[in-house]
């Protein structure tokens, strides 16, 4: 017998099936869990102290390497701390930065692979409501259209429709797709193309990327096993929202782009 209750929803495939005899169907629509333990926010880790030398090495800052991308100073910030703290933990990863409405991924060294411009949730805010992972979408309010900030431990997954997506939070079913322009109101498409960062808010909460980036990008980085997104927040600090997974570095902020290589 199939357990249902480990099922959920995948909030922005349905609002495209309100038409004829799926519109009953809509709440019905349901994402196989991906295998293995489900995607969570990572709580606090410590790793195992090295073995003690009788010289122990001095600390030599590292630093992310963006090559001839710009981020914006946060997105900086982050990925700096992972490539000088190991916090990704030898693991592919990528940051998500909300204000700009742009995704970085990088390789498990901390080097740039791609950047793109994103779709988020239309609704301002960094953290899910309480058990939305669980209601169906025609229950989602406007305002309840957020995508959480935080650390999240990512996975691969397909959704009902056989489509592969990169699970994020899969308590709150937000995952990481190509876009689907279902509704031709939305215009999802041009949203993409646009400068403006608020103008690329429209999901229900998942990370929209263009195709061409999720098959050249996305899905050979994160599709391929585990990863960790960043996702930064847009109304707390970047302290606030890190605290429980790690302690920031005052040396890590003076790291900079133009030192970007590996040292």
């Amino acid at each position: 017998m199939v357990d249902f209750s480990s099922w959920r929803l995948d909030r922005d495939l349905i609002v495209g099936l309100k038409q004829g005899c799926l519109i009953g169907a809509a709440a019905a629509v349901l994402i196989l869990p991906p295998a293995g333990s489900a995607t969570s926010r990572l709580s606090a880790h410590r790793l195992a102290p090295a073995q003690a030398s009788a010289t122990p090495a001095p600390h030599r800052p590292h630093a992310a390497d963006f090559g001839e991308v710009t981020p914006s100073d946060d997105a900086k910030y982050i990925a700096n701390w992972v490539a000088d703290s190991g916090d990704n933990t030898r693991l592919a990863f990528a940051i998500l930065d909300k204000r700009d409405a742009r995704v970085y991924v990088f390789d498990a060294g901390a080097r740039l692979i791609g950047a793109s411009p994103v779709l988020l949730g239309v609704a301002p805010g960094d953290d899910s409501v309480a058990g939305i992972g669980q209601r169906p979408i025609n229950e989602v309010r406007p305002e309840e259209r957020t995508t959480p900030a935080g650390r999240f431990a990512s996975a691969p997954g397909r959704n009902a429709s056989g489509e592969d997506v990169v699970w994020v939070d899969y308590a709150d079913a937000v995952s990481m797709h190509r876009v689907r322009p279902v509704d031709p109101k939305e215009r999802r498409l041009e949203r993409l193309a646009s400068p403006d960062p608020a103008q690329r808010r429209i999901s229900y909460g998942c990370i929209n990327v263009p195709v061409a980036f999720f098959n050249a990008v996305v899905h050979p980085t994160l599709a391929a096993g585990r990863g960790v997104v960043y996702v930064l927040p847009e109304r707390k600090s970047i302290q606030e929202t890190f605290a429980s997974s790690y302690a920031v570095k005052e040396q890590v902020a003076q790291l900079t782009t133009g030192s970007s290589k590996r040292q």
